[in-house]
């Protein structure tokens, strides 16, 4: 069984429960760490949610005012997971070969990526300069990309973060199409970050009386762009890029997707990420 409603009171999760039972809907209610939690079997997950909706919608009431239901997915520790990918590809270099030579080859160098090595925009994300430049990534990584992946499921928010990353470096070689080489997952990042603060626009723009409070959202975004993505070493022109990527997918995302997908279909997205990876990966070896 999955949660589909989380940290609700105990009256809501008793109401909840009444409305999903006289629609033969079976479900479990159980005590989390700030609530009640309700699980149904995967194959009702989308009937338990507009079951729910209607019954919100018909008693408006009910609902603090003004408030739509949120939808989110719950619960991850994928942030660590990828963390622990960026760390053992580090170390893998590291020791079997030649750092600078590695960068060389696989780094988003604008130079190559005009001339249609595209590969090097989504390998470069997984390669780093030394621990330091790691460790921060991987601080971001497993903050930021958590974060996307409670709102959209694991699937779908490695998914946008990658292709933030991807996109944020292609448009860098547009910007500098020569004489330019960087490394680290510090794009996508920063794409996550525009995910997060596009959402959180969307959601709030939406309320009556709130639209003054999105542009707050944005605005925090744009702030820690600034704070985190603007060092003495750091590629500012690319963290704006994943940046402004992640703008544009997260509001997509808000306006048009209601509910997290569910677990068959994140399957599925995560895959789509995983085989653009190794596909980038290969590719070199398929010119050589």
């Amino acid at each position: 069984m999955i949660i589909v409603f989380e940290n609700l009171s105990a009256d809501q999760a008793d109401i909840y429960g009444l409305v999903l039972s006289s629609s033969n809907i079976r479900h479990l209610l159980k005590k989390g760490e700030r609530g009640w939690d309700i699980l149904v079997n995967e194959t009702q997950y989308e009937k338990a949610l507009n079951t729910i909706e209607q019954y919100l919608e018909e008693n408006r009431d009910l609902r603090s005012k003004g408030e739509p239901p949120c939808y989110d997915y719950g619960k991850t520790l994928t942030g660590l997971w990828v963390s622990a990918i960026l760390l053992a590809c580090h170390v893998a270099i590291a020791i079997g070969n030649d750092s600078r030579s590695f960068i060389k080859a696989y780094g988003s160098s604008a130079f190559h990526i005009l001339r249609g090595e595209l590969y090097r925009s989504a390998t470069s994300l997984m390669i780093h300069a030394n621990a330091l430049h790691l460790a921060g990534n991987i601080f971001g990584i497993a903050i930021f990309g958590t974060a996307v992946c409670t709102i959209t499921g694991w699937g779908v928010g490695w998914l946008m973060i990658l292709a933030t990353g991807i996109a944020g470096n292609l448009l860098n070689a547009l910007l500098y199409k020569a004489g330019h080489l960087s490394v680290g997952a510090s794009t996508a990042v920063f794409g996550a970050i525009g995910i997060l603060a596009a959402h959180q626009f969307v959601k709030k723009v939406r309320l009556p009386g709130r639209q003054m409070k999105a542009w707050l959202a944005l605005g925090g975004g744009l702030a820690l762009l600034g704070i985190l993505g603007s060092g003495k070493y750091t590629d500012l022109t690319a963290h704006m890029f994943g940046f402004i990527a992640g703008i544009v997918l997260g509001a997509v995302y808000g306006f048009f997707v209601k509910r997290p997908a569910a677990k068959a279909y994140q399957v599925c997205f995560l895959v789509i990420a995983l085989c653009l990876i190794i596909i980038s990966w290969m590719m070199p070896f398929g010119h050589a």
